[in-house]
């Protein structure tokens, strides 16, 4: 009876008991799989720990020795708790966000804060001290967890320490005494677009500072306080750009190039503490996207009707189609990207590291 999976009707609402066999093992467990309404159940493989919780997207399995399942019984402790259909997978948890009082960055730290996660957002100009503080108070008042918004230069050690110091006066754990920051998402970047020709070298030191030191350095500072278990997250934003070769981005994807280099290096040297991944998006309706050139939008809708997600929708704001039906296909949403990044930080995420993850409509595997 291993691994059926056909559904029928309870007989009964709130407790079900259902016994496999294992030849190899020789005895019986029982198996049960409801989902939130409590109204069908399946038969799973009987080869388990005994009396294991896990969680399944919105379904709860449990395993045990052969016997009636009273759902009243179980201690409410043993259940993921919930904030509205979020798991807060990372109830208590710190994590630090670069570049995060709007656009991907907002998104990402609306989703961790979402899943319980405490945060603090990282910017760097004067201009977003207002989107910062009403970013904080916003997840402070809609998911119950910690938020601090610090204006800080990444690119600079004294920034970094700045951040850090922020970190220990706000988040220290009352009992221990310590730190622990457990996600790090590099979000943080510029964009430089322009012929080869036209390159400075002002323009070099700028970008690669904010984009490639400023994450060596945030990291190198918050060594000390990841995780020593493996279940730390390091993210790495890099760009579609530094596959595909987009023309006049020279710079800029020679930065995120360098960011997927450091991933792989990162992903080993920090293994006993954290994994460490890429994310690889294409456009997004961003501030950065948004305020670039015509032509440098009608460079990347070249690569359009290889993008499978790119098809405007009826569903889509009246933005993005605009946009997406003058340019022959759309580009992501903010809480699309943020919604891969959360998964990446994911305790269930735990085997995968040195990854590069395609979030990109598809277009990618396209090519």
């Amino acid at each position: 009876m291993r691994g059926i999976g056909r559904r029928q009707p309870l007989p009964f609402p709130r407790a079900i008991m259902f016994s496999v066999f294992s030849s190899s093992e020789g005895f019986g467990k029982s198996a049960i799989l409801l989902n939130d309404n409590s109204s069908y159940y399946s038969v799973v493989s009987p080869i388990f720990e005994q009396n294991y919780w896990k969680s399944q997207l919105d379904s709860r399995i449990y395993f045990g020795a052969t016997k009636s399942l009273n759902m009243e019984s179980i201690p409410k402790t043993q259940l993921p708790s919930r904030s509205g259909t979020e798991f807060r997978v990372h109830e208590g948890k710190l994590a630090i966000v670069t570049g995060s009082a709007r656009s991907i960055g907002a998104g990402i730290v609306r989703k961790l804060a979402s899943k319980g996660c405490n945060i603090i957002i990282n910017y760097v100009t004067t201009a977003s001290d207002e989107a910062a503080a009403l970013l904080k108070t916003e997840l402070e008042l809609k998911h119950s967890i910690k938020a601090i918004a610090v204006r800080a230069d990444i690119s600079t050690t004294a920034g970094c320490e700045s951040i850090i110091t922020a970190a220990k006066e706000n988040f220290t754990n009352s009992k221990t005494g310590r730190l622990h920051i457990d996600i790090l998402v590099h979000n943080a970047a510029i964009l430089h677009v322009g012929p080869l020709e036209t390159v400075t070298e002002k323009d070099f030191h700028q970008i690669y500072a904010v984009n490639v030191l400023g994450p060596t350095l945030l990291t190198a500072a918050c060594k000390n306080f990841l995780p020593t278990d493996r279940s730390g997250r390091i993210i790495m934003m890099s760009s579609i750009n530094a596959k595909i070769g987009t023309p006049n981005t020279t710079l800029y994807s020679g930065t995120k190039a360098a960011m997927e280099a450091m991933t792989r290096v990162w992903a080993r040297e920090l293994a006993e503490r954290a994994t460490v991944n890429s994310i690889n998006p294409g456009p997004v309706m961003t501030d950065m996207y948004l305020s670039t050139t015509e032509e440098a939008k009608k460079g990347l809708a070249l690569w359009n009707p290889l993008t499978p997600l790119a098809t405007v929708r009826e569903t889509d704001s009246p933005e993005v189609k605009e946009l997406g039906n003058r340019l022959g296909g759309r580009a992501a949403y903010d809480h699309e990207i943020a919604g891969i990044v959360a998964i990446m930080c994911d305790p269930d995420s735990s085997w995968m590291t040195g990854s590069l993850v395609c979030a990109n409509g598809g277009l990618s595997f396209s090519m």
